[in-house]
């Protein structure tokens, strides 16, 4: 270790920032940053794919995110500094490339994910206000396409203003939007026991939960490989506490017990609130539209005012989503860019406002292009599954290839066969045979294809003009150095 104080029961390294997160707060932030999009936008397209068997994909979305999680926990209680995926696959590789491609696909998949959020904030926004409603042939109503677009370009441009002016991530922040989150899919389950006692006289069909249907044709095995990969979506967030371990009193005590807590506590909500969702609502009518959970509340609460109150809660859950990512979007090209791997003017910072605005600027631009061209809701989510599922796998790699160090500290250590399962499940996920359309694999492509020729660029300018190498120099900084915003 360097010249600090640790404390070698807890992995306390002596830190700038200060240790103000303990279990709960933790638990919180962990429960919060993996609720929102994924289970509000997607749970009637996941119906769409495996049918009342709903639940199953869930189940095994949650067991590839816990196995990844173990690793992840071995990563961050042996090296309790910020810095995420990025520093640990650096450790484990020291390519600088490597390091770079893994930092840009994270923040490419937040600006994937704010994307999928912003048009789920459109579309409930619409359903609230009864604006832009409109029937389709089959008698169910949806929101006009056009203007969910609009609208959600609105709203990104909104996020942006608001990243701009410089909001800091704020635990108490947190703590109030997960408990809307999270009040939101709670309501759904209390709907579902209100249908069964027959107090809203809707009919509940739970037969519906063990029908497996695929209106593609597929297989069993291949349906439910194609669900996950939608459901994973909604999986993804835990990683993000990795870069609160400066933050946590003795991480390497607590993020083993607080990450799985939350993990389970969400896999167990996701799959009370799908089983609730085919219960109340046919596979046919639920796979309609946007805005599932909202038809979900509908159809089993019928004489209770839930429904006007509920695409409201939603809004608010994506609305969290899509600032978080875009937050953590700009703050990663910033980083690279002042790190000189990027060009350096998409690391400029406003003098007045100290934040990154050209950064902020170029990944509004990116996420507008994807709402603009990208229609679909799950395929702007199975964009971000897949773009993490490949870093995931990284990670799952890069904690095997870093056993071989020691540190002086106590620190989780997983089985060796979960990074194992982890590595080989994510890589199988990522993979064409899960049915994912093409259109997913050429958006991810593309949005490598920028990175890799911005990283190019910068590579050609630092070799011809400035003599100097083009790496990141230190991961860990990438997410903590620079202007606060």
């Amino acid at each position: 270790m360097s010249d600090v104080t640790l404390d070698k029961a807890g992995g306390e390294e002596e830190t700038e920032l200060k240790r103000v997160l303990g279990p709960k707060l933790l638990l919180l932030f962990i429960v919060g940053d993996i609720l929102g999009t994924g289970i509000y936008a997607l749970t009637g397209k996941v119906a769409g794919e495996v049918g009342g068997a709903v639940w199953l994909p869930f189940i095994v979305a949650f067991a590839i995110a816990i196995i990844t999680a173990f690793s992840y926990l071995e990563l961050v209680t042996k090296y309790p500094r910020a810095g995420g995926a990025a520093s640990f696959v650096h450790r484990a590789f020291e390519v600088h490339f490597l390091t770079f491609l893994v930092t840009f696909t994270v923040m490419a998949s937040g600006i994937t994910s704010a994307s999928t959020a912003s048009r789920a904030f459109a579309e409930n926004m619409f359903k609230g206000f009864s604006w832009f409603v409109e029937t389709d042939p089959e008698g169910q109503a949806v929101v006009n396409g056009a203007a969910i677009t609009v609208g959600a370009v609105c709203f990104i441009l909104l996020v942006m203003a608001i990243n701009f002016r410089g909001v800091a991530e704020s635990v108490k922040a947190n703590v109030v939007l997960t408990l809307i989150e999270l009040s939101g899919l709670l309501l759904v389950i209390f709907v579902g026991l209100w249908a069964v006692a027959g107090f809203s006289g809707a009919e509940v069909d739970f037969s519906r939960i063990t029908v497996f249907e695929s209106p593609s044709g597929k297989n069993a095995f291949m349906a439910v490989t194609a669900a996950t990969g939608l459901a994973f979506f909604a999986m993804v967030g835990f990683e993000d506490s990795v870069n609160m371990a400066e933050e946590t009193k003795e991480p390497s005590r607590i993020f083993p017990k607080v990450m799985l807590t939350g993990l389970v506590l969400t896999g167990l909500i996701y799959v009370l609130v799908s089983v609730t969702a085919v219960a109340l609502v046919p596979v046919g009518e639920l796979s309609q539209g946007g805005t599932p959970l909202l038809t979900v509340v509908e159809r089993g609460a019928p004489n209770l005012p839930i429904d006007t109150i509920y695409p409201f809660i939603a809004m608010f859950a994506v609305a969290n989503s899509a600032l978080i990512n875009m937050m953590m979007a700009s703050r990663l090209l910033y980083g690279m860019a002042h790190q000189g791997v990027l060009p350096r003017p998409l690391g400029l910072v406003h003098p007045g406002r100290r934040t990154p605005w050209a950064a902020i600027v170029f990944t509004t631009a990116l996420a507008i292009t994807l709402i603009l061209l990208v229609t679909s809701v799950s395929n702007l989510g199975d964009v971000t599954a897949l773009l993490l599922l490949g870093v995931f796998c990284v990670v799952n790699v890069a904690c095997l290839v870093v056993r071989k160090d020691t540190v002086d500290h106590e620190h989780f250590t997983a089985p060796t066969v979960l990074p194992v399962v982890g590595a080989l499940a994510c890589a199988y996920m990522v993979g064409p045979w899960t049915g994912r359309d093409g259109s997913v694999y050429a958006i991810a492509g593309w949005l490598l294809v920028i990175g890799v020729a911005l990283w190019a660029l910068t590579w050609f300018l630092n070799r011809a003009l400035y003599a100097r190498p083009t790496r990141i120099k230190e991961p860990e900084d990438l997410t903590k150095d620079g202007p606060q915003v």
